[in-house]
């Protein structure tokens, strides 16, 4: 994989970024606040909801739309995504998607190919990637409810902070929220890193995305990368019976009691490995494009198009 090298303006604002690593440190503070039953399952209580709307809601839902909701749990979703504190649900929708169109060149947002600390976090502390950008997701800002949640993107993860507190006290904001919250971070992020470097490619996809087992036990399911990039449109993102996809079956029990409605599946035709790159996909962003030449590789609105990247 041929490295890319950075423009100028693609570099970490580390004044900005003290936030994101005095998290990291607060972890430590479990040296004075020792460790509780009660923090203990808290942690994995916290990790393991809100690991799963992250891939539910602002991956599937929000960045894919593989499924509909109404306006209400639409909003849960939204909230809930926000609670992993990875920034405004429109403005991870909206950059998932872009990564999509442009994975693994360099207009993709978190290219690998330019750099491991890049592509796992590098490119959030960059004050370029910072604002929302409102033209890739026009389909959900238009609910005055989610920009303003996009806003004011603290909320959330302030009342799992909370909630966090008033149960298990000092050893439950630590090892309940803080270690949780670090935890999360670290594996979704390294569905862009890790997943497009190390692992098993069933289909010759035009990026280098790979699956991954065990990312796919500790993520929920997004691990199954390669099957995602090889057919986006789908909820469901262990194509196989015996790729464990938790998500999928969340999803699949919400629509049991009406919550969920018109889960995409995998059609029988994406599932054979020898198959070449099926050029389709649920939605078209609209947006300035970047400079362009012609390639394949686009997936784009249920028909072929001439894929174009720089």
């Amino acid at each position: 994989m041929t490295r890319l090298t950075r423009p100028a303006d693609e570099r970490v604002n580390w004044a900005h970024s003290i936030p994101f690593f005095l998290v990291h440190l607060l972890c430590l503070a479990v040296i004075f606040t020792g460790i509780t039953w009660t923090a203990v399952w808290l942690f994995f209580g916290m990790f393991a909801v809100r690991s799963i709307f992250v891939t539910a809601g602002y991956h599937r839902y929000f960045s894919h739309r593989a499924y509909r909701l109404n306006r209400f749990w639409q909003l849960v979703f939204a909230f809930q995504a926000q609670a992993t504190a990875q920034k405004g649900v429109l403005w991870w929708a909206a950059n998932h998607r872009h990564h999509h169109r442009w994975s693994d060149t360099d207009a993709d947002v978190h290219s690998p190919r330019k750099g491991f600390w890049w592509s796992h976090v590098g490119w959030i502390l960059c004050d370029k990637f910072k604002p929302t950008n409102y033209d890739g997701i026009k389909d959900f800002a238009k609910y005055p409810e989610l920009v303003w949640l996009n806003r004011h993107d603290w909320v959330a993860p302030w009342a799992y902070g909370i909630a966090a507190y008033l149960i298990g006290g000092w050893p439950g904001l630590v090892v309940g929220f803080f270690w949780s919250t670090v935890v999360l971070w670290h594996t979704t992020f390294s569905i862009n890193s890790l997943m497009h470097v190390f692992g098993r490619r069933r289909y010759e996809t035009p990026d280098t995305s790979r699956n991954s087992f065990l990312l796919a036990l500790l993520t929920g399911g997004e691990g199954w990368h390669n099957n995602h990039h090889h057919f986006q449109a789908s909820a469901r993102q262990g194509f196989f019976w015996w790729e464990v996809d938790i998500t999928y079956y969340f999803l699949v029990a919400l629509s049991w009691v009406g919550i969920v409605k018109d889960l995409k599946p995998v059609p029988e035709r994406v599932l054979r490995p020898e198959q070449e790159l099926v050029l389709e996909q649920e939605l078209v962003l609209e947006q300035p494009d970047p400079p362009r030449r012609n390639c394949r590789g686009y997936l784009t609105l249920g028909r072929e198009e001439n894929a174009t990247v720089p």
